[in-house]
C-alpha cells in the first residue's frame, strides 16, 4: 500500500509500505480521510520525542472497514467508520473506571516514542482494534469524519469545569482546537466568549464562529478588558489551548476570584505558574488530556450541523502531496488551519 512515511525528521516520503497485518479482534480500515494534527507538525522534527522515524503519522481519520479479524462480531466490511486516536487496553484500572484516556497502557495512533511505535492512518490501510470504532453517520462526510478527534478534544475540555449559562469564558489561542472550543461553548450557553491571540486573521474566524470578543495579546490590554466587560471581576472561566507560560499567566490574570482554567495546550512540556494568585484567589485548574468517549455526542453534534467545521478546513488534498503541506503548515503560512489528506 501507499503511505506517507516519515523516513528521518523533517523528511517524507509517498512510498510502497507493507499493509498492516490485523489481530483477531482487529478491523482494516481503507482510509478515505486524515488530518494533519499540530502534534504531527510538532512531532516531525524531532522536538516532541513522540515521532521518531521511521513512522506514519496520522490519528485523524475516517474511512470504510476493508476486512474484520475473526473475533470481530459487531462489524463488517463496508461500513463507514471513524476511530478514537487512544487505543486503551479496557482492562486496567482506569479504563475499568472508565477513563479511557488516563489508560495505563495507552497507545497514540501515528506516534512512535521510547515506549511503543504504533504506525497511523496517513496511508491506504490502517489497522484498529474496534472497541475504538464508531459508526460514522450518513450525514457526516469521510472529510467531516476526520475532524471528529479534534472536535472531541473541544468538546472533552469543556466537560473538564461546570460551563453554566451565560457564563464569561476567554479562550486563549485561536489555533483550530480554540476555534473549535469557542463553537463548544457557545453551544453550551455561555453568555460571552473572548477569543485572545496573535493573528488578526485567526481573532476573525474567531468571532465568525461565535466569539463575541477578539483580542490581540501583543497589543490589546487583555486584562483591563476582561475586568470591563465583567463589571471588574474577571471572567468565570478561561481554556488555555497553546501550553506556553505567557498564556498561561494571562489565563491565571484574566479569571474572577474562585474561577476555573482549563488547560488544553501543551506545547511546552514546563511553564511559570503564578502560583500566589492561584492559592490566595482559589482558582481551579483542570488539566485536559484527549478525550474520554465523547465521540458519540460529537458525531451527533457534526450529523445535525451544529458546528462549522468548513470554516476550519484549509484544504483537502491527495495523500501524494502530503510533504508539501505538512512543511506548509510547519512554516505558519497566513491563513492555513486544518488540511485533510486524501489517500487515493
Amino acid at each position: 500500500m501507499k503511505a506517507l512515511l516519515l523516513t528521518e525528521y523533517n523528511h517524507f516520503a509517498y512510498t510502497d509500505v507493507p499493509e498492516p497485518e490485523i489481530g483477531p479482534d482487529d478491523a482494516l480500515i481503507r482510509v478515505r480521510a486524515c488530518g494533519i494534527c499540530g502534534s504531527d507538525i510538532h512531532g516531525m522534527d524531532g522536538s516532541s520525542g513522540r515521532r521518531n522515524p521511521p513512522l506514519i503519522m496520522g490519528h485523524e481519520a475516517a474511512g470504510v472497514i476493508a476486512w474484520v479479524g475473526h473475533q470481530v462480531s459487531r462489524w463488517q466490511p463496508g461500513d463507514r467508520v471513524t476511530f478514537d486516536s487512544t487505543i486503551y487496553c479496557g482492562e486496567c484500572y482506569f479504563c475499568r473506571r472508565g477513563q479511557i484516556n488516563l489508560c495505563d497502557h495507552r497507545r497514540v495512533l501515528g506516534v512512535s516514542c521510547d515506549e511503543y511505535r504504533q504506525h497511523g492512518a496517513l496511508a491506504e490501510y490502517v489497522a484498529v482494534p474496534q472497541r475504538i470504532l464508531y459508526h460514522l453517520p450518513d450525514k457526516v462526510s469521510f472529510v467531516h469524519g476526520a475532524m471528529v478527534e479534534p472536535v472531541s478534544i473541544a468538546v472533552h475540555a469543556a466537560s473538564r469545569v461546570p460551563v453554566n449559562l451565560d457564563d464569561t469564558v476567554v479562550v486563549f489561542g485561536a489555533g483550530m482546537i480554540g476555534l473549535l472550543v469557542i463553537q463548544v461553548l457557545k453551544i453550551a450557553g455561555c453568555g460571552r466568549v473572548i477569543a485572545v491571540d496573535l493573528a488578526d486573521h485567526r481573532l476573525q474566524l474567531a468571532r465568525q464562529l461565535g466569539a463575541d470578543e477578539g483580542l490581540r495579546s501583543d497589543r490589546d490590554d487583555v486584562i483591563g478588558e476582561v475586568c470591563r466587560l465583567t463589571g471588574g471581576r474577571g471572567a468565570d472561566l478561561a481554556f488555555e489551548v497553546v501550553g506556553i507560560t505567557p498564556t498561561v499567566r494571562l489565563a491565571v490574570q484574566s479569571l474572577k476570584k474562585g474561577g476555573m482554567l482549563a488547560l488544553v495546550g501543551n506545547l511546552s512540556p514546563q511553564v511559570e505558574l503564578p502560583l500566589q494568585a492561584v492559592v490566595t484567589r482559589q482558582l481551579t485548574l483542570a488539566g485536559s488530556a484527549a478525550s474520554c468517549g465523547q465521540y458519540p455526542a460529537c458525531l451527533n453534534m457534526m450529523g445535525r450541523g451544529s458546528l462549522n467545521l468548513n470554516a476550519i478546513i484549509s484544504a483537502v488534498a491527495p495523500l501524494r502531496e502530503g510533504a508539501t503541506w505538512f512543511a506548509r503548515l510547519y512554516q505558519r503560512e497566513e491563513n492555513l488551519l486544518k488540511v485533510i489528506l486524501e489517500p487515493t
